[in-house]
């Protein structure tokens, strides 16, 4: 069905083609339209039924791949994938970035940066920041090591408006550092609670796999936080944060473990 046909859609002319689509098919997925294991239509099928192009839906299918609600396989077509097992997080005390959760479990904290992206906020994105849809956030994807071990994927949204410096910034002032911290130094405020902080289970996908140097359809956690800050403003969206569940050898087997304890998320599963 094309888009214009949809009554129960509001202020999506700003928000691009490709996320309308990943908002509807997620939407399907969750109604039960697309079971799990079920294959969904061709490119070409969602194509002609949104009234888009191919690009546009080859592109929300290659994010709903990343996101674990389908799996891409060559020659046979795209699958959705088995429900989440989701949990929520029970914050307890301040929120505690990455590298001081290394500092106190004794471990080197690490960032690589991967990207910086300006995108458009998704109607879900613009109720938290308290913005229109379609309002430019820019995303920082960065690769964090724990004694040099890539343990997770951490992509962070900030409204671009208010925090410019993140597209200015060098490359090397986003490398080995606290992103938290840098936020603060530069405007001023900190993330102070997190709500709601969910984890999920996904696998691990052909673009995430190698920058964790673990196996394509490994499982990880799939996190995803709401950060506000001291006056109780929304500072940052973490989403796509991802950790290893398992050590990928037996001498990572206890830094895995340190690592489960520094995310929280042995309270959670």
């Amino acid at each position: 069905m094309a888009f214009d046909d949809k009554t129960d859609r509001t202020d999506v002319s700003a928000v691009p083609l490709y996320q309308q689509v990943m908002d509807d098919l997620k939407g399907e997925i969750a109604r039960g339209v697309y079971a799990a294991g079920s294959r969904i239509p061709s490119e070409m099928e969602l194509a002609k039924s949104y009234g888009v192009g191919r690009v546009t839906v080859r592109r929300a299918i290659e994010e709903l791949s990343r996101a674990g609600y389908l799996n891409r396989q060559q020659g046979r077509g795209t699958f959705v994938c088995a429900p989440k097992l989701k949990r929520k997080i029970v914050q307890k005390g301040d929120v505690q970035s990455f590298t001081e959760g290394c500092a106190a479990n004794d471990m080197v904290s690490g960032a690589r940066l991967v990207s910086r992206t300006v995108v458009a906020a998704t109607r879900e994105d613009a109720a938290f920041f308290g913005v229109e849809p379609g309002c430019e956030l820019i995303v920082v994807e960065r690769v964090r090591t724990a004694d040099g071990v890539p343990v997770m994927l951490e992509n962070n949204a900030f409204v671009l408006a208010d925090h410019p410096y993140l597209q200015t910034l060098a490359d090397k002032d986003l490398t080995d550092n606290s992103i938290f911290a840098l936020v603060a130094e530069h405007s001023g405020r900190a993330p102070l609670k997190s709500d709601p902080c969910t984890v999920e289970i996904a696998l691990a996908d052909a673009q995430v796999a190698p920058l964790l140097e673990v196996p394509v359809g490994e499982p990880l956690f799939y996190m995803e936080a709401y950060f506000t800050d001291a006056g109780g403003r929304p500072l940052l969206l973490g989403r796509c944060g991802r950790a290893a569940l398992a050590a990928r050898t037996p001498k990572d087997r206890g830094l895995a473990l340190r690592v489960r304890h520094l995310t929280s998320i042995d309270r959670t599963i």
